[in-house]
């Protein structure tokens, strides 16, 4: 009998000792997090996963559940030179260690290679997945070549034309500085 597994609730140690995989193509808008970073809604976009569980023996000799997630994703970003949506692909294809609480994996995260996580019997697979893929963002996501002419100056005419309008503040305190003070009374 196979066994189910969801993962909203991922049973790890049951699906590491299957060695069972998950896999799905999700709607992006399922994804909140990831939703409040794109520049526009992409109701059709899709996080394509997969998940594969297996045990390996430990540095004590038990079996250790490790987890190997893949994900990837097209999402919407703003271009940071023309500021319009520039479809950015976000990819994951990382291996995760499960260890028995927080104070081990705080003990033994900066020695370790790969990343730490707490086993559980209802871990949030969908929230790793989300996590991961808000890694993956880039710090500027940009267009190769931008599809509208990139404005690179700071201000237009009209903005000029009405700096040089304005009077100098500092012509007031120079009119001040050449009275002589017998003149100001």
């Amino acid at each position: 009998m196979k066994r189910e597994f969801a993962p909203e609730r991922l049973n790890v140690p049951g699906f590491t000792a299957a060695a069972a995989t998950l896999e799905a193509a999700d709607p992006v808008p399922d994804y909140e997090r990831l939703v409040a970073e794109l520049a526009i809604p992409a109701p059709d976009a899709l996080v394509r996963w997969v998940a594969h569980g297996e045990e390996r023996p430990g540095a004590d000799g038990k079996a250790t559940p490790w987890l190997h997630l893949e994900a990837e994703a097209v999402v919407p970003l703003v271009c940071q030179r023309c500021l319009s949506p520039v479809d950015s692909l976000l990819s994951v294809d990382r291996w995760f260690r499960f260890v028995a609480d927080e104070a081990t994996a705080e003990a033994q995260d900066e020695e370790s290679e790969e990343d730490l996580l707490v086993v559980s019997r209802d871990f949030d697979l969908h929230a790793l997945i989300e996590d991961e893929l808000l890694m993956e963002i880039p710090v500027m996501p940009a267009h190769d070549v931008c599809p509208t002419p990139v404005q690179l100056s700071s201000s237009d005419e009209d903005f000029k034309a009405a700096e040089e309008a304005k009077p100098n503040p500092f012509a007031v305190l120079g009119a001040l500085r050449s009275r002589k003070p017998e003149e100001g009374k």
